[in-house]
């Protein structure tokens, strides 16, 4: 894609949509596009990872899992931390708030070579995170969040010769009050981290929009040396360079917009390579790909064990179209491969999805009351702390 170095384009509008050229560099990985999945709890599994990454893309995170959990042995988390055969790029989202163990489970992880990127949670608002120092809370702590950083940062350096690099991602801050994004960008800048991306709401804003990416611009204009990737309401390829032209930021992070929408990975490869972007699918194709999502996986597990759960993935599958009542209904009632086939061949594959469909809500669109967080968390972001013991006994994947 050719890029208009004259001074004019210095002068163009937030209003046009030509982003900077594709790619990505984090560390010593180069993406061929500016875009990385976001790791979601109970979402962004294999099945899913791969489903997305076949339709383009660049980086697709695995859902977090917790450092002490895999320390501890526990079976569950390390199955997480597997990976399909045909992911090319082992990326991994570590949860921690003890130094120590964050490092131990990074070097486990990277000296057994299960991963090549490694991402830190900073963000999660969850109340059982957050009333324990974790997640969106831990940053207001400058001093943990240093020690957490630098250790994570250290350990993957040492066992990997620096090919695997760590990135954090992070919000805006704890509430309009006690924003700390700058200052976290900062540390994790310092400590040698490969790029950050800002999820441009608060803790207590959760998920309620609008995500505020004039504060993207800020923290790129703020940034001195590592790439700055943007999260928050990218809902379409559209969305997505709008950001980037907005903000100047390097790259985006996809989380809610591609669920039951895998295929906005295409539409963002085709924008990103300056091609007209594809029309939203018939339900016809979306019926293909939920088919192709459910045989991913079967082939993952085995089996057609613990299906009840792909009954969200249907339910954000058939957002926008009109399926009507009774398909809706038993499409939260399905338990079996079966009768998942059995509910899509009812299917009119001729239904188009309204204009705008891309944006009706799927999952959280809400707003928190308050933040949990430990007593006397506010006090002094500069002073030492001692987390509470629930703060390292999260179960992996959120």
């Amino acid at each position: 894609m050719a890029v208009d170095t004259s001074e004019a384009a210095e002068r163009k509008t937030d209003s046009i949509s030509t982003p900077k050229p594709p790619g990505l560099q984090i560390g010593p990985i180069a993406l061929e596009l500016p875009v990385v999945l976001a790791p979601m709890a109970g979402v962004t599994d294999a099945p899913f990872r791969v489903l997305c990454a076949s339709f383009g893309g660049a980086m697709f995170v695995n859902q977090m899992v917790t450092a002490r959990a895999l320390l501890e042995g526990h079976a569950s988390s390390w199955e997480l931390t597997r990976f399909h055969p045909s992911e090319k790029l082992r990326s991994l989202q570590l949860y921690g708030t003890d130094p120590v163990t964050l490092g131990e489970a990074v070097r486990r992880l990277v000296s057994e070579g299960r991963v090549d990127h490694l991402d830190m949670n900073f963000g999660c608002p969850a109340a059982k995170v957050t009333r324990n120092g974790g997640g969106a809370a831990l940053p207001y702590k400058r001093k943990l969040l240093r020690e957490v950083i630098r250790a994570a940062v250290s350990a993957a350096a040492a066992e990997s010769d620096g090919s695997v690099p760590v990135t954090i991602k992070f919000r805006l801050g704890i509430d309009d009050d006690h924003l700390t994004f700058l200052e976290t960008a900062r540390i994790a800048e310092e400590e040698g981290v490969a790029a950050v991306a800002l999820h441009a709401r608060t803790a207590l804003q959760h998920y309620a929009p609008p995500a505020h990416w004039e504060r993207i611009a800020e923290l790129k204009a703020h940034t001195q040396s590592i790439p700055v990737l943007g999260n928050g309401d990218i809902f379409s390829a559209q969305d997505a360079l709008d950001m980037m032209t907005r903000t100047r930021c390097d790259g985006v992070v996809i989380g809610r917009g591609c669920l039951g929408r895998p295929w906005l990975f295409r539409e963002l490869a085709a924008a990103f390579a300056g091609e007209p972007i594809p029309e939203a699918p018939k339900l016809g194709e979306v019926a293909d790909v939920i088919r192709l999502h459910l045989d991913l996986i079967l082939d993952w597990q085995g089996g057609e064990e613990r299906l009840a759960h792909f009954r969200k993935h249907l339910a954000w599958y058939f957002k926008g179209y009109a399926v009507g009542s009774a398909v809706r209904a038993a499409a939260g009632q399905v338990g079996t491969a079966s009768e998942i086939h059995a509910l899509l061949d009812q299917l009119d594959p001729s239904l188009e999805a309204p204009e705008g469909a891309e944006r009706i809500v799927r999952s959280h669109s809400n707003a928190l009351k308050r933040v949990a967080l430990p007593e006397g968390w506010l006090d002094d972001p500069d002073a030492s702390v001692q987390l509470p013991r629930g703060a390292e006994e999260l179960v992996s994947g959120g």
